[in-house]
């Protein structure tokens, strides 16, 4: 007898190869953090040129997401899935094969366009080839775990890989793996069906350009100042592309954002929350693996099971928000994660080249990880609350680009204020300081996001008591 299609064990290839290639994503955002002080020290990064390792992906990731979701639609979702792992898998090997801070920094870049590419199809297949209810449900559910446990093992992994074998085997590795789901998704996932529509580029490019010019003149400012005429002109020709960008979305027949969405309090409260708290939370992972290494002296790997009393607990309070949710509301789930942050970061930020692991760091990173665990789901919940029907991808997607481009942002921001604190002492207690700035910096970045919590999301209890699945989108 002929076998359908739709049996079961094709179901689960097709969960496999789309959990794999998304965890893969994840994990290539945070395998980098441990190996950071090992690659600056190979291939001769500044203090400020080492966060484009992270910044030039999460720029191209958020900024072309929209419209790699777009894409998705327009030109099916398969192809699209195919060729956004074919260009990340190509882009991890030339990374790996880096010989310069150019190089490496130019293939980040494309390796976030490929996630870009990636990322939106994984979820859309998942909904596609997955029934609701219950075999949806479980699939969304392992989709949202793949966000959790991806952070925790990139940290491990990168230490791991960095300390034994090299900090380029973190992508070597995603070579093959790319190149056996490439081939399986070939096998394994039917082609959806094409959409008429158009791809949105003047807005993709604009939007993309002009943030990325934004975050270069901040970041150049903190080796050459802010009055330098490189500096000046780079924060310049990204406020006028940002404008070009608004210009466009109001005139465009098919944005890839509609500039409705911004219209609603709740929501823009939502997404500028959002780009702070990852402002600050990827400054605290991008300053303390440097804290843990530089100052402390741990070895990568150490630093990667170092971070496990954050994860840990993130995941823990991830897990309890559907349970927590309906008695105490997401808002105030969100403000009461948003406050443990501010605790623990300004904890973390008194931490000395001598302070204790234990007492002065493992204890603040606890608050840290509970507080972002109640903070994320709740915040999607924001950024999707009264959403039309039609606007619900846009919606979905903005959460997303806001998770990004508040991140490289943020980075942007604090390496400036590393940079421009100075202190006496010798050069470890010096280093550890400028961190101290940074996290103090980073702690005023979720204290701003609380007071938006507070007077946009908080005083909405109608909306309060929505319940969404543990790790939320755009984790």
């Amino acid at each position: 007898m002929k076998t359908t299609p739709d049996i079961a064990p094709q179901r689960g290839m097709l969960l496999a190869i789309i959990m794999v290639s998304y965890l893969m994503i994840v994990i290539d955002i945070s395998i980098v953090i441990t190996g950071l002080p090992h690659i600056q020290a190979s291939l001769g990064f500044t203090p400020a040129g080492l966060s484009w390792v992270q910044n030039a992906y999460t720029l191209a990731f958020g900024g072309l997401l929209l419209l790699g979701a777009r894409a998705g639609d327009i030109l099916g979702r398969r192809r699209m899935f195919i060729c956004g792992l074919g260009l990340f898998t190509l882009a991890s090997l030339a990374i790996a094969l880096a010989q310069t801070p150019g190089w490496l920094l130019s293939f980040r870049a494309v390796q976030g366009v490929g996630a870009a590419i990636l990322a939106p199809s994984t979820l859309a297949l998942l909904s596609t080839h997955f029934a609701e209810g219950p075999q949806r449900t479980r699939a969304l559910a392992l989709y949202a775990a793949a966000a959790g446990m991806g952070a925790t093992i990139g940290l491990v992994l990168g230490g791991l890989f960095a300390d034994l074998v090299s900090w380029r085997a973190g992508f070597f590795i995603n070579v093959p793996i790319g190149l056996v789901l490439i081939l399986g998704a070939r096998r394994y996932i039917p082609e959806t069906n094409r959409h008429a529509g158009r791809l949105d580029l003047p807005g993709a490019l604009s939007s993309t350009l002009g943030m990325g010019a934004l975050v270069f003149g901040i970041v150049h400012s903190a080796d050459a100042g802010w009055g330098d005429p490189l500096t000046l002109s780079a924060l310049g020709l990204g406020l006028v592309l940002l404008l070009v960008f608004v210009a466009v979305e109001q005139h465009a027949r098919q944005p890839i954002l509609p500039l409705r969405l911004l219209a609603h309090r709740e929501r823009s409260g939502a997404y500028a929350a959002r780009m702070l708290f990852l402002g600050g939370m990827v400054g605290f992972w991008f300053f303390s693996t440097q804290y843990l290494q530089a100052v402390l002296g741990f070895s990568a790997l150490g630093a990667g099971l170092a971070y496990l009393p954050t994860t840990l607990s993130n995941l823990a309070a991830a897990m309890g928000v559907p349970r927590l949710a309906p008695r105490f509301g997401n808002a105030r789930l969100l403000c009461a994660g948003l406050f443990l942050a501010i605790l623990g970061l300004l904890w973390l930020a008194q931490a000395t080249a001598y302070t204790p692991y234990l007492t002065g760091v493992a204890l603040p990173m606890l608050l840290i990880g509970f507080g972002q665990g109640f903070v994320l789901a709740p915040l999607t919940v924001a950024g999707v609350s009264g959403v039309a029907h039609d606007d619900a991808g846009a919606a979905s997607g903005l959460v997303n680009v806001a998770h990004q481009l508040g991140g490289s942002l943020g980075l942007g921001l604090l390496v400036v204020v590393f940079s421009a604190a100075h202190s006496a002492g010798s050069a470890t207690e010096q280093l550890a300081h400028r961190i101290a700035s940074a996290l103090d910096a980073s702690a005023l970045m979720l204290a701003l996001a609380l007071i938006i919590a507070i007077t946009c999301i908080l005083p909405r209890p109608a909306n309060a008591n929505a319940v969404v699945a543990p790790g939320g989108a755009g984790q």
